[in-house]
C-alpha cells in the first residue's frame, strides 16, 4: 500500500481510451490537477516534490493482462483475471492511475503508450454506499503516496453518488493497509471468519472498515479557513 497528490499537470497529450464506461465520463475526474483541491490538499511531500503527471482512466479488458501481472507480484492470494472481468461486465467502477514514465525509469510492465501502471482501484456502488473490493499500488510505486491518492479519488466520486458510507474488508494480517485505512478515518465495525484464502485448507479473517462520508465532509469543511 501506498498514497496522496503531487504538483500535478494536466496530462493534456496522453492518448484517451475508446468507449470508456459512461460512469467515468460522467462523474470520475479523468485528470488529477491542482484544481481537483479535495484530492491534493492531503498531498504526501513525496508526491509534492513529484514531477510525473498523472491521470485516472478506465479499466478495461485491454488493460487486464497488465493489472493481473501487478496483481500477482503484488499479493500471495491475488484477484484473478476472472475478478476483473466480472467486475467490468457488471459496470462496477474500476480506474487505473496512470503516470508518465520518469527519465530513467524501467516501465514493467510495459504499457503501449509508455505510461506507468501506477494502482488501480473497483468498487461496487450500492444504495446511499460505495464498497471498495480492490485498492493496490504497483509494488514498485509503494511508499509514495498513491493509496491514499486513490482513496481521495474515490471519496469524492462517492460524494458526487451521494454515498453515505464507504466499506471495505481488509485481510487481519495486512498491519500496514489496516493503518492505513484507520489514519485515513476508516472504523472497525466487525471481522468476516474465514473470509481470505490463506493457504492449503487454511483461512483468514477479514476485518470490516466503514468510512462515515458525511460525517468526513461535515469535519473538513469545519477545517476551512
Amino acid at each position: 500500500m501506498a498514497p496522496s497528490a503531487p504538483a500535478l499537470t494536466p496530462d493534456a497529450a496522453a492518448p484517451q481510451p475508446v468507449a470508456a464506461p459512461a460512469w467515468a465520463q460522467r462523474d470520475w475526474p479523468a485528470l488529477v490537477s491542482t484544481d481537483t483541491a479535495d484530492i491534493a490538499h492531503n498531498a504526501s511531500p513525496a508526491l509534492i516534490h513529484s514531477q510525473r503527471r498523472i491521470a485516472f482512466v478506465p479499466m478495461t479488458e485491454a488493460d487486464l493482462d497488465t493489472v493481473v501481472e501487478v496483481e500477482k507480484t503484488a499479493y500471495t492470494h491475488p484477484w484473478s483475471r476472472k475478478h476483473f472481468s466480472d467486475s467490468l461486465r457488471s459496470g462496477y467502477p474500476a480506474v487505473l492511475l496512470l503516470g508518465e514514465a520518469l527519465s530513467g525509469e524501467v516501465v514493467h510492465p510495459g504499457r503501449a503508450d509508455g505510461r506507468v501502471l501506477l494502482g488501480y482501484l473497483v468498487a461496487m456502488p450500492g444504495v446511499d454506499e460505495v464498497h471498495l473490493l480492490n485498492i493496490t499500488v504497483a509494488p514498485a510505486q509503494q511508499r509514495q503516496g498513491w493509496a491514499r491518492f486513490m482513496l481521495d479519488a474515490l471519496v469524492l466520486w462517492s460524494r458526487g453518488q451521494r454515498a453515505q458510507w464507504l466499506w471495505l474488508e481488509v485481510r487481519h494480517s495486512n498491519a500496514p493497509a489496516r493503518a492505513l485505512y484507520q489514519r485515513y478515518g476508516f472504523a472497525q465495525v466487525g471481522l468476516r471468519r474465514g473470509y481470505y484464502p490463506a493457504g492449503q485448507r487454511e483461512r483468514e479473517d477479514a476485518v470490516v472498515m466503514s468510512l462515515n462520508l458525511v460525517a468526513q465532509t461535515r469535519a473538513t469543511q469545519e477545517k476551512a479557513p
